[in-house]
């Protein structure tokens, strides 16, 4: 059966994930140091992991397989997740999949890489938009449809 992980610390869609999943059926788990509070959903399963650095990243890498769906930011968390064969979509929809992880990957040890040799650089990502909202919610659709379909 399709499970969602969802990295939920600083997740922006977990209510949308949770309507998505609710809808099909399927089990979520929002997995995160604490401070969210339980959902009453009965599809929806809290996952308090102790604090230290990557253990929710861990948490979900050790059980996200073929047929599931990750959602996450974490281009390490989702490396790891797409090498053990599960769809994952980033908060705005994008997929990350084995055609496009090692670029991505790349790219954030490169920004890494240019941040820290420049401590005064300032900036951050872009907001988070209506739209990447709304491509959040197709892109986690059309994930779950494809990911049971493997299963």
């Amino acid at each position: 059966m399709t499970a969602v992980y969802i990295d939920a610390d600083a997740c922006p869609v977990k209510d949308e994930a949770e309507r998505v999943i609710t809808r099909h059926k399927i089990k979520m788990y929002m997995v995160c140091n604490g401070g969210l509070r339980p959902s009453q959903n009965p599809y929806v399963e809290n996952i308090i992991v102790p604090d230290g650095p990557d253990v929710a990243d861990m948490w979900i890498a050790e059980r996200a397989g073929v047929g599931d769906v990750v959602v996450t930011g974490d281009i390490p968390l989702a490396a790891r997740c797409v090498e053990a064969g599960a769809r994952v979509i980033k908060h705005n929809g994008e997929a990350l999949t084995q055609a496009n992880i090692g670029n991505v990957l790349a790219t954030r040890d490169l920004m890494t890489d240019l941040r820290a040799a420049d401590p005064f650089r300032q900036g951050g990502g872009k907001g988070f938009t209506k739209a990447d909202r709304s491509r959040f919610l197709e892109a986690l659709e059309r994930e779950i449809r494809a990911a049971s379909r493997l299963k």
